[in-house]
């Protein structure tokens, strides 16, 4: 039992994780129709540099600010310079992205090496809280609180701001939305920022979870966060969010009986929903 709970914590926390990188590429997806190859990229991007300003600073909560700053800086100038001129491109758009993921990872290595570095969990967040004779990281934890609470606040800018109508709008009728005067470029770059932001902040929070960072971070959670845009549904964000929590669990309770299982389980499982529901759990006619 005390296993179970344990794994259930940690499922949770590497949930949200993939949550925050895979809600972007979905409502990046849903409104441009971009699927950003790069997104993995910014993931990697947010954990060096996050780690590097922590080691430099000691100060976690600078560390993640200069993850989020990288990665939606760098996203967003992707976004001007590469990803504007081939809207409606989806070749383009494949083999632009799959460029600058190629290009990120190399400049990652020239800057920081290409072999792991370590990740310290940060001071503060060290430790496990015993209750009931469990013992839970005190970390994983302080993930899963940030993750609900960025699932509210990005819940409530979708639902509760001009903003988000019109990003629920666009995903619905991008043309529509064009006919009534909205400025839809000025809207895609909101929307890949805020896509882009929120993958790098995974990708910072998750250095100290492995407890050392290395070029295999992209590749590893791209393509995790592609099965759970897939399983949740493009476009949706609440899909997202299940999704990505139902990975996170079932990663961990498969790793733990049987490593080599997960990944081949984590595309079984997608292959089975895609059968019963092609637009999956909540794309589409789902509900958001």
């Amino acid at each position: 039992m005390k296993v179970l709970v344990i794994l259930t914590v940690n499922g949770l926390a590497t949930g949200f994780l993939l949550f925050m990188m895979a809600s972007g590429l979905s409502i990046i997806f849903g409104l441009m129709g971009i699927m950003n190859f790069a997104h993995g990229a910014l993931f990697m991007l947010g954990s060096y540099v996050s780690t590097w300003a922590y080691l430099a600073t000691g100060n976690f909560f600078l560390a993640l600010l200069a993850g989020i700053v990288a990665g939606g800086g760098v996203g967003i100038l992707a976004e001007r310079t590469i990803i504007r001129p081939v809207y409606g491109n989806h070749l383009g758009q494949i083999l632009t992205t799959l460029g600058a993921f190629m290009i990120l990872n190399e400049i990652v290595k020239m800057l920081w090496g290409p072999n792991v570095i370590p990740s310290p969990v940060p001071g503060g967040l060290e430790g496990d809280f015993t209750v009931g004779g469990l013992t839970i990281s005190r970390y994983q934890v302080f993930i899963i609180f940030m993750g609900i609470a960025i699932a509210a606040a990005v819940h409530f800018v979708l639902n509760r701001t001009r903003l988000g109508m019109v990003v629920r709008a666009g995903v619905e009728n991008r043309e529509m939305i064009q006919i009534l005067g909205v400025n839809i470029r000025r809207v895609f770059a909101m929307v890949f920022l805020l896509g882009t932001a929120l993958a790098a902040l995974g990708g910072a929070m998750i250095g100290p979870t492995l407890g050392q960072i290395g070029p295999f971070v992209s590749t590893q959670y791209l393509l995790l966060a592609f099965i759970v845009v897939v399983i949740g549904g493009m476009g949706s964000f609440i899909g997202s969010m299940i999704a990505g929590i139902l990975i996170g669990l079932i990663n961990n309770y498969v790793v733990w009986l049987y490593p080599p299982a997960a990944m081949p389980l984590n595309i079984l499982l997608m292959s089975a929903i895609l059968l019963i529901k092609p637009t999956g759990l909540f794309g589409a006619e789902g509900g958001r």
